[in-house]
């Protein structure tokens, strides 16, 4: 009779437990390529493998340690030396996680909130950036430019390097170097 009691209640202990499924740990591991990405969607979280588009319907987890919750777009980050107790980040439309971890944000704005900061600006959209310069105009004049500003730094490291008891004087090689920048960053 007491064996079973003892069986009874040990099922009974057993039935009424808490099942620790991965998603309770953080979500169930998946297999990833380098083109993978989790977006956040129309307030859902999909996954994106090139142009192929397929819904979530459990948490993630990758193989970085990264959490992904599908319904609200929440991230939690590994605990580590910086953030020892992680850290969660929400994402908003358009912003992604790449298969490493790293979360490519769609927005400044999103990118400050994820900082904690209030956006710059109204439209949260990015301006146009235009490069200019002799250097960007043609790539071989470019690549011409960059040569010489190693040659130059490459002279300036071997100069300072050179055990003397007196500073060397680098002045014209800072000459040279500030022609060059102004010539990579000039207006056309």
């Amino acid at each position: 009779m007491f064996r079973l009691l003892f069986v009874l209640l040990a099922a009974g202990c057993l039935a009424t437990a808490p099942r620790f499924a991965a998603a309770q740990a953080g979500g169930f591991p998946v297999q990833t390529t380098d083109r993978t990405q989790f977006v956040f969607l129309d307030g859902e979280v999909v996954r994106r493998d090139g142009d192929k588009v397929t819904p979530l319907t459990k948490n993630v987890k990758l193989s970085s340690g990264v959490k992904i919750n599908y319904k609200n777009g929440i991230v939690e980050m590994p605990a580590d030396e910086i953030n020892p107790a992680g850290k969660k980040i929400t994402l908003r439309e358009g912003d992604y996680v790449r298969a490493d971890g790293g979360i490519v944000f769609a927005t400044p704005g999103s990118a400050s909130s994820a900082q904690g900061k209030t956006p710059i600006g109204t439209n949260g959209k990015f301006e146009t950036y235009i490069q200019r310069g002799e250097g960007f105009a043609d790539p071989a004049m470019h690549i011409s430019l960059l040569n010489q500003k190693i040659d130059l730094l490459t002279q300036k490291v071997n100069i300072l390097s050179q055990s003397r008891s007196d500073s060397p004087n680098t002045k014209a090689i800072d000459e040279q170097l500030e022609q060059l920048n102004l010539k990579l960053n000039a207006p056309r």
